[in-house]
């Protein structure tokens, strides 16, 4: 999931996440959403008059003891298609959220997605999704089972209309978060693995906080039989996958530790496999890199942890920079982040076992769409 900052006097630094928590507590004995038509409903698509998923991609870069620098990042001719799945966000008071477009899927989109449309077009369905008040009372195993079954179906759904209607034998970049990269891993072993025509124009796959399983040093042969991890980062038909954390994890962490059951939907577990990491700055190295690091303006992950100035463009590069490099911790395989000189330090949120998943793509955005851009370049010329 994507919780998103608490509330802040420090502008520069806004939050849906301690107020959404909040609902969630207070709902605790909502009902499960009525029935729905099973219509699929676009939140991004290059048709829509209202499509958070495009914007002006204006940066202003900041770099201490240097005056600020406005950039504006060039966008050619978009001949592959991203397919964005968002994470739980949604306040609706019920187990599973309804098909309306409501503010906290435009707010994400806006944050995650939309800087991918410097290198393609990005389609990103409405779905059902578990709630936050689902996160906060998880329910029986049958209610969670259920409930992804509902919000696989929308996605499946929707990925079904988009081959029909809009690829026309395109590349697709698949894009996720938490949930939705949950929803995407299924996707991928369901509906495109099996289909070798689909399956071959697959780009790649950026899969963030949603505990992608490999074999214990492999690439292959957990979630996904013919998709290995990307190695370098102009390879492609390869995931990126990887899980934010500032020290090490607890033992039981939500993400980076292997899991020893299976999910609703089932997957590989157990002390042969481990969570993959790819850094999205460095595909297939290990050592510490810096991070290209892309926030909205007005907006900061609460890991972040500090106020942020508020440039007269859409975003900005923060000043404070950080260093990640994969490392296996403890039992746990994530991708590690630590301060530059003069950053404030990372802290965790909600709690330790969350680690940095609310800045799982915010923190190295601008290197996963670098990557995702040379991976293109080379889709394009093989």
């Amino acid at each position: 999931m994507a919780p998103v900052s608490r509330m802040s006097p420090r502008r520069g630094v806004t939050t849906l996440l301690a107020l959404l928590f909040a609902l969630v507590t207070a709902a605790a004995g909502a009902v499960a959403l009525p029935e729905q038509p099973d219509d699929v409903l676009w939140l991004c698509r290059p048709d829509l008059p209202a499509d958070p998923c495009r914007g002006d991609l204006g940066t202003t870069v900041y770099r201490d003891g240097q005056p600020p620098e406005v950039v504006r990042p060039a966008t050619g001719p978009r001949e592959v298609d991203c397919f964005y799945v968002y994470p739980t966000v949604s306040t609706e008071l019920s187990y599973s959220a309804s098909k309306e477009v409501a503010p906290p899927l435009r707010f994400i989109a806006e944050q995650q997605a939309q800087r991918f449309t410097q290198v393609c077009d990005v389609y990103a369905p409405v779905y059902r999704q578990r709630t936050l008040l689902a996160l906060r009372s998880p329910g029986s195993p049958e209610q969670a089972r259920a409930a992804a079954e509902l919000a696989f179906a929308d996605v499946a759904r929707a990925w079904e209309q988009y081959l029909a209607n809009d690829n026309r034998g395109r590349g697709v970049v698949l894009i996720g978060h938490s949930q939705g990269t949950r929803m995407l891993r299924q996707l991928l072993r369901e509906r495109i693995e099996p289909d070798p025509a689909v399956n071959a124009r697959l780009v790649s796959a950026v899969l963030a906080g949603g505990n992608v399983v490999v074999p214990r040093g492999a690439d292959v042969g957990g979630d996904f039989r013919t998709v290995p991890l990307c190695r370098e980062r102009a390879q492609t038909h390869c995931a990126l996958a990887w899980s934010l954390f500032g020290e090490a994890p607890p033992a039981d962490a939500r993400y980076g530790v292997t899991p020893t059951t299976p999910e609703a939907a089932p997957r590989p577990y157990g002390p042969g496999y481990e969570v993959a990491c790819v850094n999205p700055a460095a595909p297939g190295s290990t050592d510490e890199v810096a991070l290209h690091t892309l926030v909205r303006t007005g907006t900061a992950p609460r890991a972040l942890g500090t106020a942020l100035p508020t440039p007269p463009t859409p975003w900005l590069r923060p000043a404070q920079r950080y260093r990640a490099q994969c490392a296996h911790v403890g039992g746990a395989h994530v991708l590690l982040a630590a301060p530059e000189p003069g950053a404030p330090p990372l802290g965790p949120f909600p709690d330790p076992g969350w680690g940095l998943h609310v800045a799982d793509l915010t923190l190295p955005l601008g290197d996963a769409v670098e990557t995702v851009a040379a991976q293109i370049d080379a889709y394009r010329r093989r």
